[in-house]
């Protein structure tokens, strides 16, 4: 019988980020960052430590959304319900 290939889900795909610094957005002003340190599939959601909410801002001069304040959370379970999108980070680390 031939092998079946198994479909990537976003379980996976968010395993394959752990350990990473990634921003999820839940509004299209607000959300959070921090380093990805588990993914659960019940309830679905995934764990944030050394986390910091974030404000994000966008303008008619700067249509894409930058982050404008911070504040400290330390660590956040989030819902994937509750999140429209996560982005990696490759940036240098925060201060």
């Amino acid at each position: 019988m031939p092998e079946q290939n198994v479909p990537i889900t976003i379980f996976h795909m968010l395993e394959k980020n752990l350990g990473k610094e990634i921003r999820v957005i839940l509004e299209p002003s607000y959300g959070f960052e921090g380093t990805l340190v588990a993914v659960t599939d019940k309830p679905a959601g995934i764990w944030l430590s050394d986390a910091e909410a974030i404000t994000l801002r966008a303008t008619i001069a700067q249509p894409i959304p930058s982050v404008v304040s911070r504040e400290e959370r330390s660590e956040i379970f989030l819902h994937l319900d509750s999140i429209q999108r996560i982005e990696v980070l490759h940036l240098p680390a925060r201060r």
